[in-house]
Formats: C-alpha cells, structure tokens, sequence
C-alpha cells in the first residue's frame, strides 16, 4: 500500500522548489525561512509557529509581491496541502476579500493602500524542500493559516488550520448564498438542536458566545488569556480595546468556557446513531480540509475514539443568532464563532493540541538524529569499543 503521507510531502516539496527557484534573490529572502528545528530555540524557530488569521503580516512573501506566474506556482503549493473541496475554500476565502470590501462601503483605511486585500496573503517556506532535513511551509492571510510540517519525507503536522469567511453568508445570483463554511455551521447546529434537554442543558456552557474562538492563535493549546492586540503582529495595525481578552469574557464567564485538559460538553458515547452521524459528518468539515493520506478523519472510523469527542456550544441555537462550539478530544481541539456583523462573520480552526506545528514530532526526531550521530562520533573516534 503506497505511503499516502509520503506522496502529498513529494507534491509538495516538488511545487515548493518550484516556486522558490521562480524568485529572484531578493524576493526569495523573503520567502524562505530557517529548517525547523527545535534545538535551536528562539527568534527563528518562534517566528515558523507565530501565526496569525487577521488582516496582518504573516510573515513571507505576498501574493502582491510576485509575478503572475509565481503566484500560479504559489497557489500550486497551497494546493499540494489541500483536498480539493479544501483548495476551493481557501480560494473562495481569499475572494471574499473583495466581497468585505463592499460590504464596507469600500473605505475602511487602516493605513496601507488597500486595506480588504486578496493579494495580501503571505507564504514562507521553512528549511529546503525535499531536503534530509524537517521542512515546512505556511501560507496565510485574512481568514486563513495553514501550517505543514514535513519529517522524514512524510507529512506529520497540518495544524493549526484556520479558515473564516466574513461575509459569512453572501447573496447569489437567483436567490441562492454563498457560505464557504456553511456546512460547518449547519451541522453543529442540528446536532445540539437534536440533544435531550437534560444533556443540551450541559452541553451549553454559556447563554451568550464569545468574540472569538477562546484559544486565539496560541503557538501552544492552553488557558492563557488571548489578548485581542496578540491577533496582530507586534509593530502593524493594532485595534481598540488591544488590552481586553480576544472573547470578551472575563471572570466566571471566562471559566465557564476556558479550554481544560478533560473536555467539556457532552460525549460522543452519550450520542444515539444518528447524532453520533452528524458528528462525524462535521468532524469531516474539519479534517477533510487537507487530502485524504493525511486526514486524520479515518481515526473517527473506530467507535471508541468517536466516543471520546466532547461537544460544547455557547450562545442561542436559533439560526442567526451568534454562537459557538467546539469538539474536543484526544488530538482534537475544533472551534468555530459566528458572531459579528450580525452573525455573519465565521472562524473555524482546527487544532491538534499535541502536535501542532509538528512540535513533539520533530523534538523526537531532533533526539533521534543527535542520538545517531553522537554514536557514529563515538564509534569512530573507539573503533574497538573501548
């Protein structure tokens, strides 16, 4: 059986090398970063696992920045980390850009030329594709980071992925709507509507939802308090209110939905067959954002492990109504909010709290390689043994 983490890592690193070669030396300092590397700890590994999903620099090279034949080769890396029901989401996010903009009046002006910008997204590729060595990349923007850590010519981490779309629901041509995200919304909501009241009752955490998703875009899983200036890198764009937490809550509110080691909710072994469906059916939404040989959707196949996913909810479950949930379980932490602009401007984020960014991965793999080569140091400079 082919090697299916092996195959999307080869595409990958092909469309990487390509696209740096496209560049001139200039614009390829900006598009290539350091290996990762987790011996090395710092500035330069802490700059591969900052990320952001607000309209900020995310570190790399713009789609502005490059020829129209690098862009092509650019989205043809994105590509190679995506299913393609993935890649038309991400491409449609990045549209939708235009779409804020005239949802704004076409004025909002925070101080560059274009502030809703589609050509603002950013990649950067971490260390030398295809290389004996880790390697990464990242591309993101407005609504969107998407994190790939290759080792050992496999893919082992696709975390954090983020993807929101603001509008969330835009009108189409006869009477029908845009929502990228919109499956991710309707099943969580039917599956909460489909709960007894008893497990309802403790499967909502709060009668209000927060401002955004209570992790923020943490290098690391955990109950630190996001500020909403963290959202922003250091030195760019910084909103109001910079010191206030990202959610909005504070105190027992801020309890009541804090992140905890043992999940929160209601279990997916408290669900009969068909809710136990839908849940799968959303933990999809999530996990087949990248191809199939690197989802871990098929995991969920194994009843015990689809018990172990909790679902929590805050806010009303009336449609447009703002709200948000997360699954969490082993592996998992899944978040979503649809709350401003009147319930009309969605994050969802997918998260694998233990090896985002690949981090225990390439720990073990950094250990491994020091390990081998302190034993070949010593077994040259004994030959005997001695």
């Amino acid at each position: 059986m082919a090697d299916a983490a092996r195959d999307v890592a080869d595409r990958m690193a092909e469309a990487a090398r390509a696209w740096l070669d496209s560049l001139d030396a200039g614009r390829r300092g900006a598009a290539a970063g350091p290996a990762p590397d987790p011996g090395t700890p710092g500035e330069a590994e802490g700059e591969r696992t900052r990320w952001y999903y607000t309209p900020t620099d995310h570190g790399g090279l713009t789609l502005h920045q490059q020829r129209p034949a690098q862009q092509r080769l650019a989205m043809r890396l994105v590509a190679s980390g995506l299913s393609d029901a993935g890649y038309v989401t991400v491409a449609t996010v990045l549209g939708l850009e235009n779409v804020l903009d005239h949802v704004e009046g076409f004025s909002v002006n925070w101080g560059r030329e274009r502030t809703r910008d589609p050509g603002m997204y950013y990649l950067r590729v971490f260390g030398e594709p295809g290389g004996p060595r880790p390697w990464g990349w990242r591309f993101g923007g407005h609504h969107v980071s998407l994190n790939n850590l290759v080792v050992d010519g496999r893919v082992v981490a696709t975390t954090p992925c983020f993807l929101g779309a603001d509008p969330a629901a835009s009108p189409l041509l006869g009477g029908s709507a845009l929502r990228p995200l919109g499956t991710a919304e309707d099943l969580a909501r039917e599956l909460v509507r489909s709960l007894r009241p008893e497990a309802a009752a403790r499967a909502t955490l709060l009668p209000r939802a927060p401002n955004d998703i209570v992790a923020g875009n943490s290098a690391r899983v955990g109950d630190r308090v996001i500020r909403r200036g963290e959202l922003w890198r250091p030195g760019a764009h910084i909103p109001d209110r910079a010191e206030q937490p990202s959610t909005g809550l504070d105190g027992d509110e801020r309890r009541a939905l804090a992140l905890t080691p043992a999940p929160k909710g209601v279990s997916g072994a408290e669900l009969d067959s068909l809710q136990r469906e839908l849940l799968r059916a959303l933990l999809g939404a999530y996990l087949g954002r990248v191809p199939d040989g690197v989802s871990p959707l098929p995991r969920y196949d194994d009843p015990a492990a689809l018990d172990a996913v909790h679902l929590a909810w805050a806010g009303p479950t009336a449609p447009g109504e703002p709200h948000y949930y997360r699954l969490q379980g082993p592996r998992l932490l899944i978040e979503w909010t649809n709350v401003h602009r009147g319930a009309n401007h969605a994050h969802a984020v997918w998260r694998d709290p233990e090896t985002d960014f690949g981090g225990d991965v390439l720990a073990t793999h950094h250990a491994a390689h020091h390990a081998a080569h302190h034993a070949a140091r010593h077994a040259a400079h004994h030959p005997n043994g001695m």
